[in-house]
């Protein structure tokens, strides 16, 4: 390879016999010494061999950003609050290795996107934690929870913004649902699938709407993020009734067995439906973040073995969610599998069982084939159209108040109470 003085973190084009790639050049790893790594205009990695390379040139040098950023304060906004807990929107491209690391301070995050300040002024800012939301349990939502409680009893603040990671964005924004009790300001949860200085963020416009949507009057846990892949607006998800659908794309999250309650452009929001948002003054939220964290989520597959249960009961496990397939069947009287002692076995031991659909869309119905009706008869709840990850959720709030867990009974009455939405009577796409 010829010498070059560029060094990681620089702009360069690099050049081969026919062809040129421009992007940052990256350290390469101890144990590929002969492979040079950068990244790519379209934010994608790559190695070259260095005998490839005719010539690297250095097109702009490495130069880390330090330049300060103030907040400003208009008195003619209204104010919202922030909680920062990780996540790619808090993120920025480590030029050097190409990998990307938590922003230093909130500042860093209203340097790259101004634009939430475009509706309103962030007055309060709470930062719990920074954490890859695939780390996160049951603890971080509680600590969540209580730093969004917080900021929504400052009567200076119309509503707060919760950036978060994506990966499991849903199952905190089920939680933040059940946890927050007469909620009577917006929780507005965003994000972006790709990090903050890259050209084609998704932060910004989720920011910006999100912020819209934090001084309107929807007085729900929301989620709000791109409804396409283009830049034009964003939907307004219910908390309890959204999903993560792809894992890459900028709109990654969608509504389940319904419709989106809004659609957010820069300047304006339009509800959709028959949604009808009320800021509810009169009401005081709450803190109720009980939780019982031993609860386990199956998904059922042709000719599993029942005694899969055991093992969560040697565990201590207090209640499962399993997926059921179709309209709500699993192994029965014909299979070498059949499923229904074992059922039977461990509810009587203390186990409680729900079942959610495989399809994530659509509803169960177990009294439409002879199957269904046996496997109803064990007790099994059927939660309708409650997709998985919220039953999960759900189940663990509720055995976490110990009065609703004195009985199986009592559980069942909660488990189908429709509490935040989680249950819709007609289904909508």
């Amino acid at each position: 390879m010829v010498k070059t003085s560029a060094c990681p973190g620089d702009y360069v084009e690099v050049h081969l016999m026919h062809k040129i790639y421009e992007g940052l050049l990256l350290e390469s790893p101890q144990d590929e010494k002969d492979v040079v790594l950068f990244k790519l205009n379209n934010g994608y990695n790559i190695g070259l061999n260095k005998k490839d390379i005719i010539e690297i040139k250095v097109k702009k040098k490495y130069s880390p950003i330090v330049e300060k950023f103030e907040t400003k304060s208009d008195e003619e906004k209204p104010n919202i609050g922030m909680v920062m807990v990780g996540g790619t929107i808090s993120s920025q491209l480590d030029s050097k290795t190409g990998a990307v690391k938590w922003l230093t301070s909130p500042e860093k995050l209203f340097q790259f996107y101004p634009e939430v300040f475009k509706h309103a002024n962030v007055s309060r800012i709470e930062s719990p934690f920074k954490k890859d939301s695939g780390e996160m349990d049951f603890k971080d939502w509680k600590e969540i929870a209580k730093s969004v409680d917080v900021l929504l009893k400052d009567d200076n603040i119309k509503g707060v913004i919760v950036t978060h990671g994506t990966d499991s964005l849903h199952y905190t924004a089920t939680a933040l649902s059940f946890f927050l009790r007469d909620l009577n300001k917006p929780v507005v949860l965003t994000y972006s699938q790709r990090s903050t200085d890259r050209a084609s963020s998704d932060a910004s416009l989720n920011l910006e709407c999100a912020s819209l949507v934090a001084v309107s009057d929807i007085a729900e846990v929301v989620l709000v993020g791109h409804a396409d892949t283009n830049d034009d607006f964003c939907y307004v998800l219910r908390g309890t009734k959204v999903r993560k659908m792809h894992s890459s794309r900028r709109d990654a999250f969608r509504p389940i067995n319904t419709k989106p309650i809004a659609k957010v452009f820069p300047n304006k929001m339009e509800i959709l439906s028959s949604f009808n948002p009320v800021r509810k003054e009169n009401k005081k939220v709450y803190l109720d973040n009980k939780f019982e964290g031993k609860i386990a989520l199956i998904k059922y597959f042709p000719g599993q073995d029942p005694d899969i249960l055991d093992y969560f009961l040697k565990k201590g496990c207090k209640g499962v969610v399993i997926e059921f397939m179709g309209l709500g069947q699993i192994a029965a009287y014909e299979s070498r599998n059949n499923w229904i002692p074992k059922l039977k076995e461990v509810q009587k031991k203390g186990m409680f069982i729900c079942a959610t659909a495989q399809t994530i869309y659509g509803r169960l119905n177990p009294k439409v084939y002879s199957t269904g009706r046996e496997l109803l008869k064990t007790g099994v709840v059927y939660l309708g159209d409650m997709h998985s990850e919220t039953a999960l959720v759900k189940l663990g709030w509720v055995l976490g108040h110990t009065d609703w867990a004195s009985s199986n009974e009592k559980i069942r009455e909660k488990m189908l109470e429709n509490i935040s939405g989680e249950f819709n009577d007609r289904l909508e796409e």
